[in-house]
């Protein structure tokens, strides 16, 4: 069984789900218009199933989502990770935030510590991201991060644009993480 690591940047903790975090989750998943853009919003029963199964995700890979925590006040914002259900082509870097902390860049900054996780310590290769044509807030995101239109697929039944990422040792991404790129 893999534990989550904890995962520090200048604004933020990362670390692995916990129970007192399903409440905020079960927020985003029934009430949150951005659930539109990645296949719907969701019962209560479907974000306990997806939280769940985001652990079994951690023990199954060791990754998975993250849990994006706000340092000065220890307010879950959103979860950032990477993960890799069946049938997908390959490791995906995906983000979530939770209503009220968008235009932030938690995200950006989230999604930064992640790859680098992802690429140094786990060894994967450059990740991709599959974006919902319509979501353009995270296709902006994704091309803040560096990362390019690779193809257009049906993956789960929906049509998404895979962006693929950097390195995580890209020139451009350490200028990014020396704050020369914002």
């Amino acid at each position: 069984m893999t534990p989550a690591p904890t995962l520090t940047t200048a604004r933020l903790t990362l670390r692995g789900p916990q129970k007192r975090d399903l409440a905020a989750f079960s927020a985003m998943v029934t009430n949150s218009v951005r659930m539109d853009a990645v296949g719907g919003r969701g019962t209560a029963d479907d974000a306990w199933r997806a939280f769940i199964s985001g652990i079994g995700h951690w023990h199954w890979h060791g990754y998975g989502f993250f849990m994006v925590i706000e340092r000065a006040t220890g307010i879950a914002t959103g979860r950032v990770g990477v993960i890799n259900h069946i049938d997908w082509p390959q490791p995906e870097l995906a983000w979530h935030m939770f209503d009220g902390f968008e235009g932030r860049s938690y995200a950006f900054e989230a999604a930064c510590a992640v790859r680098e996780w992802a690429g140094s310590t786990l060894g994967l290769a450059p990740l991709i991201s599959m974006i919902a044509p319509k979501n353009t807030r995270s296709i902006a995101l994704a091309t803040r991060l560096g990362a390019v239109e690779e193809r257009r697929e049906t993956i789960d039944g929906e049509n998404v644009i895979i962006f693929r990422h950097l390195s995580h040792n890209d020139p451009r991404v350490i200028a990014q993480a020396a704050g020369a790129i914002a």
